[in-house]
């Protein structure tokens, strides 16, 4: 596929494994943005405040985003804590949550009742595997790495550890932001995968450091980091797929002078077509080839990968499709709500693929 002069490109919906969906005005604000990028499956995030503990908080979360956009497949999470239990990760999967997302402790946006190390929680990896929930780990360490290590890279011998004892414990490894990291899933078993963000397709550090709408935990890092998330989304490879960690911010506190602006990037109304535009990007630069973006990678990233890796209904035959055509649309500057609520989205004033839906 020349994806630079392909001018209508259909699609099964993409599935979306990193959301941040929020609660009150924001969450009745984001969630019908969802299908606006084309999307029909989200992995929902417990940072919440307070973070979703509970199975039963979790499942009133989802009963309260199916009452707003009732036409979306919620995957539900529970927020990794120390006071976690055996018998809760029983009750979770009996449930039909999804899995139990781990955030290390002060690292990024309502993480201060996560945790600062994962030892000690064998008894709840074992547990997780016997009931086969999905381990989502943010990939940092706490506190100051080790010498020309990233915070991401400090964190991938926690990783390769965890796989080694529990063997069959699915671990997605969220939002990659380096090489290291597509080296460090590779180099696993199956049963091991990872997410890949719209905004870490196109971002790096120098962006993220001066534009507050790019600033995001894991901070983007060099373009040769880049190129290989690029690659590893183009080729193939089914251990990677698609999670945007789309995470809106009200815009006044994005744009707050003077002050640190929260951690997040908001892509989740053109999240198929950022991805799109940023594979583009690629083969104009040469980091892909225009033969690796074909219709059958992009179907692997953008649904059949992540859905086989959470065990779901393979939808890309009979279910309905997503229609993308150049039409000259361009990304607004932001969503807005009730009482002033606003939210700004990545890349506004960028010329997109349009997206419809099609039964």
């Amino acid at each position: 596929m020349r994806l630079r002069e392909t001018q209508k490109i259909v699609l099964p919906p993409t599935a979306d494994m990193h959301v941040h969906l929020r609660q009150g005005e924001m969450m009745k604000l984001v969630t019908p943005s969802i299908r606006r990028g084309g999307v029909d499956t989200v992995f929902v995030m417990p940072n919440l405040q307070p973070p979703i503990r509970t199975v039963e908080r979790a499942l009133e979360y989802k009963s309260d985003l199916q009452s707003i956009e009732p036409d979306v497949t919620y995957l539900m999470s529970l927020y990794f804590h120390a006071e976690l239990t055996p018998n809760v990760v029983a009750e979770a999967a009996k449930a039909g949550l999804a899995g139990i997302k781990v955030y290390p402790q002060g690292v990024t946006t309502n993480s201060d009742a996560g945790v600062a190390s994962l030892d000690g929680f064998d008894d709840i990896f074992e547990a997780m595997q016997q009931h086969d929930l999905v381990l989502n780990l943010h990939g940092e360490v706490v506190g100051t790495p080790a010498q020309g290590l990233t915070h991401e890279e400090a964190f991938l011998p926690t990783l390769k550890s965890i796989h080694a004892k529990f063997p069959k414990l699915r671990i997605v490894l969220e939002h990659c932001s380096t090489a290291a990291a597509i080296e460090a899933v590779r180099g696993c078993g199956p049963s091991v995968g990872a997410t890949i963000t719209a905004h870490h397709l196109y971002l790096t550090g120098d962006m993220s450091n001066v534009d507050p709408h790019a600033f995001c935990k894991p901070i983007p890092k060099t373009p040769e980091d880049r190129d290989a998330l690029l690659k590893a989304a183009t080729s193939g490879d089914s251990k990677f797929f698609f999670g945007t960690d789309s995470a809106p911010h009200p815009l006044a506190s994005k744009s707050a002078q003077g002050m640190a602006p929260p951690a997040g990037v908001f892509t989740q109304p053109y999240a198929t077509q950022l991805v799109l535009r940023a594979f583009e990007e690629a083969t104009e630069r040469g980091i892909v080839a225009e033969s690796d973006v074909t219709r059958e990678k992009l179907e692997g990233f953008f649904n059949k990968f992540g859905r086989a890796f959470y065990k779901l209904d393979d939808n890309s035959v009979n279910g309905p499709k997503i229609v993308l055509e150049r039409k000259g649309e361009k990304i607004p500057t932001s969503i807005q709500g009730e009482e002033g609520l606003e939210v700004g989205i990545s890349r506004s004033g960028d010329e997109v693929f349009s997206l419809r839906w099609e039964k």
